[in-house]
């Protein structure tokens, strides 16, 4: 069988440049399928905070200086790659100073917009110029989502046409929309006439709409939210359109880098621990309390939250319940994550009522994060939806039971535990309400107390394996599929 030539598009890559989850599964991905013997090319802008970090940049011979126009505008890209040591996949790294040397990977400019056709066009533009035709090209999110509409027209006399085109959403929430205006800017000619003409009839485009019409194959990042997004109002407005392709929508489980997510061997832990010894999981809870600024009895479970500070993660549900589990629950709490306004006063209005008990730290530490993982006894993940999430995965293999809400990539890797027949992961429940939230917290509290039944729950959860490797065979076979 032969290798696959795999062409992968994401605007922001791990180790490079991350926002969120996206940046973690795209790396994983483009080092996976490297280990499988795949030919992959990856390709993302190249910001000013990725061409200040610690890596070593060449320029790539033959794509420099590229001009190309967008709506009437003359620009000029170059590439950049990183060779790594011993080989593995091929990251391009595309320049365009106008449009990627600014503070942060995403903005709110008029001419957002372009930033991203760019990208997507110079990455074509640099396969043509190398001579390069994968089997496959990937697209993430809004970011990339018109090259199936590109590659079937203004590069449809081109060898690159008989590449097909893969387009994943990683959260349906965020599609681009961009003023109808800017149609021009993706020169295509009498093929303008393919744009959604009743989106432009009202003013706008829609990229995402876009890439879900045209690519050869759609994906989403886990089962259920492939059934919610084409069936229920989660598939904000896009449901239409999903359930018009004719081979619908496939959910793909993301998975995880047990390489840097991993109790065994964590780099970011100095007190390591296994299933089968688990002083470990004690000591770093001890460094949590101390890093934390918490007084705690040794007794106490220690709930935590990483998370970004948005609606979609279902803070507003624990305005009242949380205050009242902390006042009659000998618990504590402790969170990390930075987001609207809101939710950031709430969390330290929790910490200043309840001293030595809640602890709250604004912004995102990577090395904090771990810590949180391993030192936590319960996760709490209570969004309103979830395309897929990935802490409570890796909450499960730190022995840190998480509390989710059913809905996306949640219902698909927590289990509901059972006491009875001892079967499952964590606490899993089903109304987006207080109520819903409030009998999951009381219900794994109860559970902590009895000794033995929460070792048998950590024994559980620490069995998982979600593992990249399985999971990138699902997108193989796929891809093969649709070769086929």
């Amino acid at each position: 069988m032969s290798a696959l030539k795999l062409c992968i598009l994401s605007s922001e890559i791990m180790p490079y440049a991350k926002t969120g989850g996206l940046a973690d599964v795209a790396g994983a991905l483009i080092g996976e399928f490297a280990r499988r013997g795949a030919d992959v090319r990856a390709f993302m802008p190249f910001y000013a905070s990725v061409r200040g970090g610690p890596w070593r940049f060449e320029p790539l011979p033959g794509v420099r200086d590229v001009p190309i126009e967008i709506g009437g505008t003359g620009y000029a890209f170059s590439v950049f790659t990183a060779p790594e040591p011993g080989g593995g996949p091929t990251m391009y790294f595309i320049d365009c100073p106008v449009f990627f040397d600014r503070p942060s990977l995403y903005t709110t400019d008029a001419d957002e917009h372009r930033r991203f056709i760019l990208f997507t066009l110079a990455a074509l533009e640099t396969c043509k110029r190398l001579g390069l035709v994968p089997d496959v090209f990937h697209c993430n999110d809004w970011h990339t989502a018109f090259l199936p509409l590109l590659l079937k027209t203004r590069y449809a006399a081109e060898a690159l046409a008989a590449a097909k085109s893969v387009l994943t959403i990683h959260n349906i929430a965020y599609q681009g929309v961009m003023a109808g205006s800017a149609a021009p800017d993706l020169g295509l000619g009498t093929a303008y006439a393919l744009l959604d003409q009743d989106d432009l009839r009202q003013g706008f485009i829609n990229p995402l709409k876009t890439g879900i019409k045209f690519a050869d194959t759609v994906t989403t990042v886990s089962p259920t939210y492939a059934r919610e997004i084409c069936d229920g109002p989660l598939g904000m407005g896009m449901q239409e359109a999903l359930r018009a392709r004719v081979g619908g929508v496939a959910g793909i489980l993301n998975g995880v880098d047990y390489a840097d997510w991993d109790p065994r061997h964590d780099p970011h832990l100095t007190a390591h621990f296994t299933p089968d010894d688990l002083s470990g999981k004690a000591e770093n809870k001890r460094r949590l309390w101390v890093a934390g600024g918490l007084e705690l009895p040794a007794s106490a479970p220690l709930l935590s939250m990483v998370s970004r500070l948005t609606e979609q993660k279902g803070f507003d549900l624990l305005y009242e319940v949380l205050p009242e589990i902390l006042r009659r629950r000998d618990c504590g709490f402790i969170v990390l994550g930075s987001g609207e306004a809101r939710y950031v006063e709430f969390f330290e209005r929790l910490a200043a009522s309840f001293p030595g008990r809640v602890a709250f730290r604004s912004g995102y530490d990577e090395a904090f994060a771990h810590l949180i993982e391993a030192g936590s006894d319960i996760f709490l993940m209570p969004s309103r939806f979830e395309p897929c999430g990935l802490n409570q995965m890796y909450s499960l293999r730190y022995g840190t039971i998480p509390i989710v809400h059913r809905t996306g990539g949640l219902a698909d890797s927590v289990r509901h535990f059972n006491p009875v027949t001892e079967q499952g992961t964590g606490c899993v429940f089903n109304d987006f309400d207080e109520n819903g939230i409030r009998w999951a917290l009381n219900t794994t509290l109860d559970w902590y107390q009895d000794t033995r039944l929460w070792s048998r729950l950590i024994q559980n959860a620490m069995a998982q394996d979600f593992s990249w490797g399985r999971q990138v065979a699902q997108y193989e076979t796929l891809f093969r599929r649709l070769l086929a």
